[in-house]
This record gives C-alpha cells, structure tokens and sequence, in this order.
C-alpha cells in the first residue's frame, strides 16, 4: 500500500501531499488490519545508476538455498505435527520455540510496553524473529534476530499513529 495519495511520501522531492492529506489516506485502514501485517518494509527509489551497476548483494539463487535450508530446519522441529512453518505456530509452540534470553525477555517487555502492542503483534514479532534466527543459521533467537522483526513492525507507527 502507498502511504499517500501520490505514492511518493516519504520523499518529500517528490511528494506534495499535505499531512492532512497522508493522515486521511492511510486512516482508511483500520489498526485491526494493520496488526495482521507482519512486515511492514519500506522500499527506497531505485536510481538509474544502481540499476545499471554491478550488483555486490546477495544472489537470488543463495537467497533460495538459505530459505531452503530455514524451511528443512522447520520441517524437522515441527516433524510430527500439522504445522509446516512458524507462522502456523500456537501458543505452546511459540514457547517452546521462540524462547528468548532473560534480557531479552525484558527488553520485549519494555518495547511491548512502549510500543504499546497488541498480545496478536507480540506472537507476530515472536514468529518472524525465529524465521529471521532459521535463515542464518540460529537454534536460539538473538538479540539481533528480535530487533531486526521489531523494526519490521516500527515502520507501521511511522505511516498510521500520526
């Protein structure tokens, strides 16, 4: 979804949509709505410059091979089960695998707190953070794993809490 009416905000060089004009375009979504997205990312313009340089990132193929492996690491910890991925995990098995360390545990806490997050949007974080650990490689969810799904979610305060 564009956050204005023009498609162009946050560039403000090329968007000249009022406040009052975002604020009324992205109000017509309601926060229930909201709180079942759970990736919220913005793409930047991409220049003409970067489209014709010699891309440095990641390849498409190694992309596939790491969401291969995270998905055979899935298939084994819920082996037995109905549920294929972690998005389909319930509650019991958001703790059994999505345990954090005991600061980690306080600093959700605290982000839930600030954030003021629904219990929906704290198991939405909860499940991403673990397919985040899956792709690299991670039995435990890091620190890093559970910053990087928060800010997923942030990006939703910035367009539709104004």
């Amino acid at each position: 979804m564009n956050p204005c009416p023009c498609g162009h905000y946050p560039d403000r060089n090329r968007c000249r949509c009022t406040r009052q004009q975002v604020q009324n375009y992205v109000g017509r979504i309601s926060k229930p709505i909201l709180d079942r997205i759970d990736i919220c990312a913005e793409a930047s313009p991409v220049s003409f410059e970067e489209l014709r340089g010699q891309g440095t990132g990641e390849t498409s193929f190694d992309i596939r091979k790491r969401v291969e492996k995270a998905r055979a690491v899935q298939k084994k910890r819920f082996a037995g089960t109905d549920i294929r991925y972690n998005s389909q995990m319930s509650g019991g098995h958001i703790r059994s695998f999505c345990r954090l360390e005991k600061e980690d545990e306080q600093f959700f806490q605290r982000v839930y707190r600030n954030m003021n997050l629904s219990a929906r949007a704290y198991t939405r974080i909860l499940k991403v953070a673990r397919t985040i650990a899956d792709l690299e490689g991670w039995e435990m969810i890091a620190h890093e794993h559970l910053c990087e799904s928060i800010s997923y979610r942030s990006l939703e305060e910035k367009y539709w809490n104004n």
